[in-house]
């Protein structure tokens, strides 16, 4: 029989709190001495685009001068940038990916 002076204190779970990861956004800079067609195979190869929407891309990045890609978590987003990049600087292209955080 538990004793009447002992006072039990229920105990409280501390609640958790997930956080969505904050996203970033992987830019193609345009350059103009990396071909267009190696772009676009770039762009199939490390982002999964159809012919259609890398051509979109890529004719974006050529207007604008910089076109976003992709949303992804940051560290996919600064590794695909990466590999990107360093496809076309095996290629010697100065073909350039880059990564900011998401607004």
């Amino acid at each position: 029989m538990p004793d009447p002076d002992t006072k039990t204190i229920p105990r409280l779970k501390p609640e958790l709190k997930v956080e969505r990861p904050k996203l970033h956004k992987v830019l193609l800079v345009n350059d103009d001495f990396t071909p267009r067609s190696f772009v676009v195979t770039v762009l199939r190869t490390q982002f999964r685009l159809d012919d259609s929407q890398a051509q979109r891309v890529m004719m974006t990045a050529h207007q604008r001068g910089v076109c976003v890609v992709g949303v992804f978590t940051r560290e996919l987003a600064e590794e695909k940038a990466t590999a990107a990049t360093d496809m076309g600087r095996r290629q010697g292209y100065p073909l350039l990916f880059t990564t900011e955080p998401e607004e």
